[in-house]
């Protein structure tokens, strides 16, 4: 075999695992958090109409990063805009695009993720993106929406490698149904609560006594704290936590969850919505460290909600969930921000990058032990 095609057979060994071939989401292991149902896809792609794309960049020694989109629709999303809103857990971050969210509580582009000193080249790509549509030919301003997380330790991050071609090919390929998951994406060079962490997602279906809407979470995690699965001491019981002084810990970095539902929700009800996301954050072992940068960003599928570029009209009537509706939405944002986190963390791999550092991925096997020995796995 020549050293090129040696080389070959090595990226493609790598790529291969940086997609979790060998991996499974939590569910398939038994664990089951929550008590509201998932969707078909268990994904943010089972609310109607949403689609995710990504671009995963394993290239060399030392370029682990990528980008991941989220569309909330198949339309010129500048055209017909959509509710949103972005709640703050911690300002550490680079976030772009955020007060004019919350200003006019709309979203009028995809919400990309990648890493930090990518991002302003990502929201340069955005709005080629949206120039690029011969329907707006005319318009002036776009407000793009960017989210990041760090991922400096694996990723030779000052070389901003996720280029406009690399955005574009991600919205191209946006699809629905089942979500590529682990160390790809925006989450190729993340680490998450002492193991590698990554892209993971998650959804509930509200009954329909409660009115049969869809909560779908994507999230970016690249974060630290104590590990807790379900309730149980996992971090500890692995040895792998934050202020343990026998192993090395990294606690900041930042976490990014994009919130999708089909209710018919105002922005302000959106950003309720975003805020619960952050009880998933505590309920997983975070605290939201100093140097961790955590939002949330929300909107609102529901065809009667969209926003046109041109108005005709000067009022807009349109369909708002009473206040008193909302108690089953805020479970379900929970449930299912904290099963995507889970997922993001169960379906990463090892991966190497810059300077010979490695990021373990969660024990499963151990994990399992651990979580069997406090009777939380359910027979399948």
């Amino acid at each position: 075999m020549t050293k090129l095609n040696s080389l070959v057979l090595a990226l493609l060994l790598i790529s291969l695992n940086s997609f979790g071939q060998d991996r499974q989401r939590i569910r398939d292991y038994g664990i089951e958090p929550g008590i509201l149902t998932p969707g078909k896809f268990n994904a943010i792609t089972d609310v109607k109409g949403v689609t995710v794309g990504q671009k995963t960049l394993i290239i060399g020694d030392s370029i682990r990063t990528g980008v991941t989109l989220v569309l909330p629709h198949q339309e010129n999303i500048f055209q017909n805009k959509v509710p949103a809103a972005v709640f703050v857990g911690n300002g550490f971050g680079k976030m772009i695009g955020t007060t004019q969210v919350q200003e006019l509580g709309n979203l009028e582009t995809p919400i990309a993720l990648t890493n930090t000193l990518n991002s302003f080249l990502v929201a340069n790509a955005l709005v080629d993106y949206t120039l690029s549509i011969p329907e707006n030919k005319n318009i002036r301003s776009v407000n793009p929406i960017v989210g990041e997380t760090n991922d400096g330790w694996l990723n030779d991050i000052q070389g901003r490698h996720v280029k406009t071609t690399d955005v574009l090919n991600a919205i191209a390929n946006a699809k629905t149904g089942l979500v590529q998951e682990g160390s790809v994406g925006a989450g190729t060079g993340t680490h998450c609560l002492g193991f590698k962490g990554g892209i993971g997602t998650s959804s509930r279906i509200i009954p329909k006594e409660k009115g049969g809407y869809t909560v779908g979470v994507l999230v970016q995690t690249n974060f630290g704290g104590i590990l807790t699965i379900d309730g149980i001491p996992v971090g500890e019981e692995l040895d792998n936590f934050y202020m343990n002084n026998q192993v090395p810990y990294t606690v900041d970095g930042s976490c990014m969850m994009v919130i999708a539902t089909d209710a018919p929700l105002s922005d302000r009800n959106l950003k309720r919505l975003a805020k619960r996301s952050f009880l998933a954050f505590g309920r997983v072992g975070s605290f939201s460290s100093n140097g961790s940068g955590d939002y949330s960003i929300a909107f609102s599928t529901h065809k009667d909600l969209r926003i046109p570029y041109n108005i005709e009209d000067s009022v807009r009537t349109i369909p708002d969930l009473n206040n008193d509706e909302l108690s089953p939405l805020f479970l379900a944002v929970v449930e299912a921000a904290e099963e995507a986190i889970y997922n993001s963390m169960f379906m990463a791999t090892d991966v190497t990058g810059q300077n010979g550092r490695t990021l373990k991925a969660l024990p499963v096997e151990k994990t399992l032990e651990i979580m069997k020995r406090y009777n939380k796995l359910k027979s399948k």
